[in-house]
């Protein structure tokens, strides 16, 4: 979790807490500490965020680092601000889930109010171990863009693709991977897409240095630089977990692949340069269950001004069996909230996640269970957002909002991750019973 310094509304906080919840010191044996009670939450729901170099804007692995933000930490998990989850707790089950148990909010908050003492060190847990610089452990390969994306201070910037050849002399199965920004604070979400030998998408663009889609000669390969039916291996936001496959399950990439990485960036007033990288573990077998990421979206969507809660929705059917492993929403500053939800033949609906979005935390829900799913069952995903004044990230509620790239636009994504039949790709899996050819799946 990465937290935000809370200031005086943290010291407020905190004299409310210690007016209602102190306790005598001298009750030791009642009197959270930091090595006995603290640490082991920090380790669990914190460090993998705040720890020396990475995003979180200062460490939380000592006594020492910890003692002087304990009042903002108390602050922070009351409110639930920290660390960042958004699922709403009455649907689905996550083996992501980061969020504190009321007891541990209540251990937190004790070890603020009562002095947040040191405790005996020889309570404290091992300590985490962490591959340096990654969430995953030690990376088999490390894929890096080769050149630097320089980013200006100000004004939109197109999507940025720079390809990357693998070099893979046979077909790779990717276990694990995670997408490491080189400039975190302007990457505003990034796919990284794989592009087997014998695909034509992008196939006259610069390889091994940046471009955008305008900057192509060719008028078809302008268009369709935004339109690709390639496989994704990997897609990131702000708060985005890595991927880590179940054992048996895989991404594929086929020998002589070019990865290609699609980056958003945004400005903020200082200049910068991005070289972002990815970490890839590979499977050490072949893997029974190819993992596939497909997407619900909507591009029709015309939000008016002026309104707070406007809903869109969009809805599809799995040509086949399939089971499935994540949800990952995507929407940009009008987000409000978003929903996943299986509609049965009898008309009722389940909900499998309802999410009150953030637009600087996008996470990805891992299913506790991976759920199968029968072939023709319908899936619908639905959108709310907030094009008034009163969204404080809304940058014109006059402006009627259409799709678009930029965040002043919007878009209406429903990632979500499946597991099928190692020898079933893409485009076998949207063949149906009966079909001579797949159906065209929706581009993005």
């Amino acid at each position: 979790m990465a937290l935000r310094v809370i200031g005086m509304l943290a010291v407020a906080g905190l004299a409310i807490f210690c007016a209602t919840a102190w306790q005598d010191p001298g009750t030791s044996a009642t009197t959270p500490t930091f090595y006995k009670d603290v640490l082991p939450i920090l380790q669990d729901h914190c460090q993998s965020c705040h720890r020396p170099g990475e995003v979180g804007p200062m460490p939380l692995v000592t006594y020492q680092q910890t003692r002087p933000w304990a009042a903002s930490i108390a602050h922070a998990v009351e409110m639930k601000m920290m660390p960042p989850w958004f699922a709403d707790p009455r649907y689905g089950h996550f083996a992501n889930d980061v969020s504190l148990t009321p007891q541990q909010i209540a251990t937190i908050s004790a070890w603020a109010a009562t002095g947040a003492t040191a405790g005996d060190e020889r309570d404290a847990p091992p300590p985490r171990r962490w591959a340096q610089g990654w969430n995953i452990p030690q990376p088999d390969l490390v894929v890096t863009m080769p050149k630097a994306v320089q980013i200006p201070a100000r004004g939109e910037v197109e999507y940025t693709y720079e390809i990357v050849p693998t070099h893979f002399a046979e077909d790779r199965w990717v276990q694990m991977s995670e997408f490491r920004p080189g400039s975190p604070a302007h990457v505003h979400h990034a796919v990284v897409y794989i592009r087997p030998p014998d695909s034509e998408w992008l196939r006259h663009a610069p390889v091994g240095e940046p471009f955008t889609a305008s900057t192509l000669n060719d008028p078809l390969e302008r268009r369709e630089a935004h339109e690709t039916t390639s496989e994704l291996l990997l897609v990131y936001a702000p708060g985005s977990s890595p991927d880590k496959w179940p054992g048996g399950m895989a991404k594929f990439v086929p020998a002589g692949s070019d990865l290609v990485f699609q980056m958003h960036y945004t400005t903020n007033g200082t200049a910068d340069q991005d070289q972002t990288s990815i970490g890839l573990i590979f499977a050490k077998t072949p893997p029974t269950q190819r993992v596939i990421t497909l997407q619900l979206n909507n591009y029709a969507l015309i939000i008016p001004p002026g309104v707070d809660d406007f809903r869109v929705e969009v809805q599809g059917t799995l040509p086949n069996e399939a089971t499935l492993l994540s949800l990952f929403p995507h929407m940009h500053l009008r987000g409000k909230r978003f929903e996943y939800d299986i509609v049965h033949d009898d008309g009722s609906v389940e909900i499998l996640l309802r999410v009150n979005y953030h637009f600087h935390w996008q996470l990805s829900y891992r299913l506790a269970a991976p759920r199968p799913l029968k072939a023709g069952t319908r899936l619908r995903a639905i959108a709310w957002y907030d094009n008034s004044k009163n969204n404080p990230h809304n940058p014109d509620p006059t402006k009627t909002v259409t799709w678009g790239d930029q965040t002043s636009d919007e878009m209406m994504v429903g990632f979500f991750d499946v597991a099928v039949p190692a020898a079933m790709d893409k485009w076998k899996f949207f063949v149906r019973h009966g079909d001579e050819k797949p159906r065209q799946e929706q581009k993005r």
